[in-house]
């Protein structure tokens, strides 16, 4: 039976059997800690809120449809994240293309491809560059710049933290329009904020990952399954074949040392549960009235408001006929972002129609438009990118909204972020906004929950006669 990945390969150590673990927060840092610390034989209780597991990436019923929270896609440099869908046995329900290849629409009939070549990073990329039609040739050849240049940016280097994504471009010579029409694809979708206000540090995780690395890195992977079953469904099945417990609709209020140096872990309803380690894995705003005083600086907690949120905002539109005929399409010089078809996926039984989904990242002045202004501009958009829409019938439009989805990465949000462990053993910290050394993304929240059951197994799941490496390892 394969496990999670095990960072740096280190040889593991006799755990100790029975100790209880509460993991708070059925997101995927969540389900990943869970499932780790399980693995090492510990009793793992996983308490989440709501009704469902996958935090941000689940799903609910609408009308006959499957309808994920958001649309959420991987690279293949994800390499935790696809750790933990193949541990859940769900690699095979998603796709991941032989190369990096986007179609870019501009309103008017105008188009662009940008795939990448066999070549190694960071050469892979220049083909299509060089060919990009949304650039005049000045603007082309400008790109070289900046994406030289980014080699030598330290991500984990606190001046890097200070600075904004877009200055540090505009001083290597990158326009507005450069800015707008290729940079943006990138760091708006990955961070979930106006690409010149992103941190330079996420930034460059970004690009020095994803686009300069090795040249498969940016291959887009997306799932064949809503994300309900992916993450929540498939994490809730192992957990129990490991003999884990799940209880949904939990939610908690405390979390209370108690003098035999566990917790005591109080619900809003029902009877506490007591546990020898706590892994809290929810959201920061959520995350800082739980914590037990003394486990973190009174500042440090106070910091984590700095953090703030960036909504995802998402339009959904069925058509009475096909429109779109790729998987999904970027788009620039329009309100739409990003498109999906979620035809297949959702499961929708209508003969001939197609359902489309909008993704909009940093979508501040969406997060409150009514669903009928949202129409009145998005229709029209859609069907400026897409001849086939103008003549098609809507036949339903809806909205949904994530005001929360991330953190705001701006500059500063780095030194905001806390490590993983706590001043009080067996307290210990994960999710995407905690200091995983990645932008709050899915692969950001599972080495997150790698990084917490290392922890915890350092320092609670191993006899403490014996110190060394972690099963499950450091972070990555």
């Amino acid at each position: 039976m394969s496990s999670l990945p095990v960072p740096g390969g280190q040889p593991p150590e006799t755990p100790r059997k029975g100790v209880r673990v509460a993991v708070i927060g059925g997101g995927l840092a969540g389900i990943t800690a869970a499932i780790a610390l399980a693995e090492t034989g510990a009793d793992v209780t996983l308490l989440e809120a709501r009704p469902r597991l996958g935090g941000a990436t689940c799903s609910f019923s609408r009308d006959g449809l499957t309808v994920d929270t958001g649309q959420h896609i991987f690279l293949g440099c994800c390499s935790a994240y696809r750790g933990l869908l193949d541990r859940l046995g769900m690699t095979g329900h998603t796709t991941l293309q032989d190369r990096f290849d986007v179609t870019v629409l501009a309103p008017g009939g105008r188009k662009a491809r940008l795939r990448r070549t066999a070549l190694p990073g960071p050469l892979h990329m220049l083909p299509a560059l060089g060919r990009y039609p949304f650039l005049s040739r000045t603007e082309r050849a400008s790109v070289a710049r900046p994406a030289l240049a980014m080699r030598f940016v330290d991500p984990a280097d606190p001046a890097a933290d200070t600075q904004r994504f877009g200055d540090w471009l505009a001083r290597r010579g990158q326009s507005e329009r450069t800015r707008r029409a290729l940079w943006d694809l990138f760091s708006v979708s990955a961070l979930n904020i106006a690409g010149d206000d992103a941190s330079l540090a996420l930034a460059a995780v970004v690009v020095k990952t994803g686009l300069l690395g090795k040249n498969n890195a940016a291959d887009i992977g997306v799932p064949t399954l809503p994300l309900g079953e992916l993450h929540g469904d498939a994490g809730a099945t192992l957990l129990a074949k490991l003999g884990g417990q799940v209880a949904l609709s939990t939610k908690v209020s405390a979390i209370e040392p108690d003098s035999g140096g566990g917790f005591r872990i109080a619900l809003a309803q029902g009877d506490p549960v007591t546990a020898d380690a706590v892994v809290l894995a929810v959201p920061h705003e959520k995350a800082a009235p739980l914590i037990p005083a003394g486990a973190l600086p009174e500042q440090t907690v106070a910091g984590w408001a700095g953090l703030g949120a960036s909504p995802i905002v998402n339009v959904h539109v069925i058509y009475d006929r096909p429109v779109m005929d790729l998987p999904f399409v970027a788009a620039i010089d329009s309100p739409v972002q990003w498109v999906f078809d979620r035809t297949l996926i959702s499961g929708m039984d209508r003969p001939g129609q197609q359902y489309l989904a909008i993704s909009l990242s940093a979508a501040d002045q969406f997060a409150d438009t009514p669903v009928a202004e949202l129409q009145e501009q998005f229709l029209p958009a859609l069907a400026e990118l897409f001849p086939a829409a103008r003549d098609a019938r809507v036949t339903e439009f809806f909205v949904t909204r994530e005001r929360r989805a991330t953190f705001r990465q701006t500059p500063g949000s780095g030194a905001l972020r806390p490590k993983t462990a706590t001043a009080r053993p067996g307290l210990v910290l994960a999710g995407a906004w905690t200091d995983t050394g990645w932008p709050d993304t899915m692969e950001g929240a599972v080495r997150s929950g790698l990084a917490a059951a290392a922890e915890l197994r350092r320092t609670v799941l191993t006899p403490a006669s014996k110190t060394g490496a972690s099963t499950i390892g450091e972070r990555q």
